[in-house]
């Protein structure tokens, strides 16, 4: 039986999961009318935007569990 090491270390695939946290958090980035996009004002499609682009940066996060499932 494997002894539970002191001290796990993430890693950094799991970055993917930060970066849709901290982008949509720092509201000053995208806190804009202009450019808009098919009369939607920018504020609005990025966070749009960004509802496509999550399930993609929680991709790589699924495929490194999935492979390292005994």
């Amino acid at each position: 039986m494997k002894q539970p090491s002191a001290r796990r270390r993430i890693h950094p695939v799991y970055i993917c999961l930060l970066v849709p946290y901290v982008v949509l958090l720092c509201v000053p980035l995208y806190d804009r009318i202009d450019p808009r996009l098919f009369g939607i004002p920018f504020f609005y499609w990025f966070q749009m935007l960004w509802s496509f682009l999550v399930p993609l940066a929680i991709l790589p996060v699924y495929l490194y569990r999935r492979r390292r499932r005994p």
